[in-house]
């Protein structure tokens, strides 16, 4: 039987905001990004959680549980730097040249959260060069 609280319900899963991220360059999900969750009153900012992106390129909990978030405003903040640093082929043309920084360092997702009752899954597809995201299911 499906329906709100069975197993086939998404919400069912315990999740009021969770997040992946995936490296669209290579192609996988990208394991090890660090993240932070803050709300937004105005001009103040909070922190809500921090996490790590696990070898699924998700975070191993969801970051508000279902039945804990709240309608506000929020920002998702990716430190995706190091993670492309480590992951960025040697250029051919310089053999012997410094690593170079990676074009994007930090990505600030900022947000609406509405309805409190829904999920609210918002992922982010990352390259070396771009981004984007989408509020999916």
């Amino acid at each position: 039987m499906s329906g709100p609280g069975s197993a086939a319900d998404p919400a069912a899963k315990g999740a009021g905001l969770s997040t992946h991220v995936l490296d669209t360059a290579r192609g996988r999900p990208a394991a090890g990004i660090p993240l932070e969750l803050h709300t937004l009153q105005g001009e103040t900012r909070t922190l809500v959680t921090r996490a790590v992106t696990n070898s699924d390129g998700r975070t191993d909990a969801p970051l508000i549980a279902r039945g804990e978030l709240r309608p506000g405003t929020f920002e998702l903040v990716f430190h995706v730097a190091g993670y492309f640093a480590a992951h960025s082929p040697p250029d051919a043309a310089q053999p012997n040249a410094t690593q170079a920084l990676p074009f994007l360092d930090v990505i600030t997702l900022r947000f609406t959260v509405t309805d409190a009752g829904a999920h609210y899954h918002v992922p982010l597809l990352v390259s070396p060069w771009s981004y984007s995201t989408y509020r999916g299911s």
